[in-house]
């Protein structure tokens, strides 16, 4: 189905940035890099899936059941990408907040052309029927240099779709429900966006990526719509019977003073509040794994380590499962959708609570982007530090969002939202 060439590559830092600058010929485009960070478990430095063969697009309505049908017939890779609001496939729940970015709840496609790049070594997996442009390609790619414009300024204007004081007061309703019992934690996210704005997708995320530096980093396009990601945080990888979580929870600053940023790294270890946060997710997702994997083979690999990135540090916790051969890649991911991380615990309640209290449909934030491969493995990042944008609403967004709990102080999580915002708002207004 696919004819594979392998090619050495000598500088794969400047390979990439080539690469990406020649994909944006196509109106579908799946970049996923690494940033050559080492704690990952990547197979791969970076991935660029190009030129739609085949695709799906629905909404949310029985769209696991259709990825399924697709993913087995299609037996190949596929890249795309599960909204936050296949949580309505999922479970008897809805999404009828205001919806400024109107993309698609699902959307996966089989590329006709496929990079894989480790280290110096690329290979060039081509769908057959354009396999003699192989050649053409690679020289193409290898001449592409960006045009070099003058320092573009943005002339973005920001709003919040929630005001500071009307967010202290969310925060204490979901406060309430917690200390009555409803739930124990819940994710509660706040949307900023500009409208009547055009940006340069591929500028911007070159620039959201070199502040950044994530291991999950995401250019994703389709069409009209891009998303733009620096997103350090793994949802699910699936390897052989191998499935891998790792749910992000507990954010502290960085510090230009090393000692500074070593107590800081130190307080966020020893911080109960962000501890019983992450410990309270690492249950639920042992829960969720727990759905299709074989019997006694859920196990904590890391609790609540502290892993540094480039604007913060974050503390991470890795969950692993085992299962049989014969259950579906689509059902694991099913069962344990939407991540943890993003939804809060008991799960169903949390969802509850967060979409009245919440202003905006989710969409594509806190969703995935990823990819299938053709013997059924997959891996899947959380949409967090990230930019969406709608070339023809001319609609730009980011979202970012926290863990409250017992414990949250409502201002202290108004300020977490806008540590994490930084970068995002750093690159739309220079």
């Amino acid at each position: 189905m696919r004819t594979k060439q392998i090619h050495h590559i000598s500088n794969p830092e400047v390979f990439k940035q080539q690469l990406l600058l020649w994909s944006q010929q196509f109106d579908s485009v799946a970049w996923l890099d690494s940033n050559n960070y080492s704690h990952n478990e990547l197979q791969y430095d970076a991935i660029l899936a190009v030129d739609e063969f085949t695709s799906i697009q629905t909404d949310y309505v029985n769209a696991f059941d259709k990825l399924k049908e697709y993913q087995s017939i299609t037996n190949d890779w596929i890249f795309g990408y599960l909204t936050y609001d296949l949580k309505n496939d999922v479970e008897d729940l809805s999404s009828t907040n205001f919806d400024g970015l109107q993309f698609p709840d699902l959307y996966f496609f089989q590329p006709q052309k496929l990079f894989l790049l480790k280290g110096n070594t690329l290979e060039m997996h081509y769908l057959r029927m354009v396999d003699d442009e192989v050649d053409a390609d690679l020289k193409a790619i290898c001449h592409c240099e960006e045009e070099r414009r003058g320092n573009l300024m943005n002339d973005i204007k920001i709003h919040l779709r929630i005001h500071k004081d009307e967010y202290f007061k969310k925060v204490n309703t979901m406060l309430n429900h917690i200390h009555r019992g409803d739930i124990y934690e819940a994710n509660f996210c706040q949307e900023f966006y500009a409208d009547h704005t055009e940006i340069n997708a591929l500028e911007t995320y070159n620039k959201l990526n070199t502040i950044s530096k994530p291991p999950f980093a995401t250019f994703l396009k389709f069409n009209d719509k891009y998303l733009l990601s620096a997103s350090p945080e793994r949802y699910i990888k699936k390897k052989g019977n191998t499935i891998i979580s790792q749910p992000i929870k507990g954010t502290a600053k960085r510090s230009s003073n090393s000692e500074e940023d070593k107590l800081l790294i130190q307080q966020l270890e020893n911080d109960p509040k962000e501890r019983s946060e992450n410990i309270m997710i690492v249950d639920l997702v042992r829960n969720d794994l727990a759905k299709t994997a074989i019997k006694g083979s859920v196990v904590v690999k890391e609790l609540c380590k502290v892993y540094t990135f480039d604007q913060v540090h974050q503390m991470i916790s890795t969950i692993e499962s085992k299962v049989e051969a014969d259950v579906s890649p689509i059902d694991i991911i099913r069962t344990t959708f939407p991540m943890g991380s993003m939804t809060g615990a008991p799960k169903i309640s949390a969802m509850k609570i967060i979409e009245d209290l919440e202003e905006a449909k989710r969409g594509l934030y806190s969703g995935a982007v990823g990819y299938f491969s053709p013997d059924g493995d997959f891996d899947f990042n959380v949409v967090i530090r990230s930019i969406l944008y709608n070339a023809s609403k001319q609609y730009v967004s980011y979202s970012v969002g926290g863990a409250i709990t017992a414990k949250s102080d409502p201002l202290k999580e108004y300020e977490e939202c806008l540590i994490k915002a930084k970068a995002m708002r750093e690159v739309l207004e220079n």
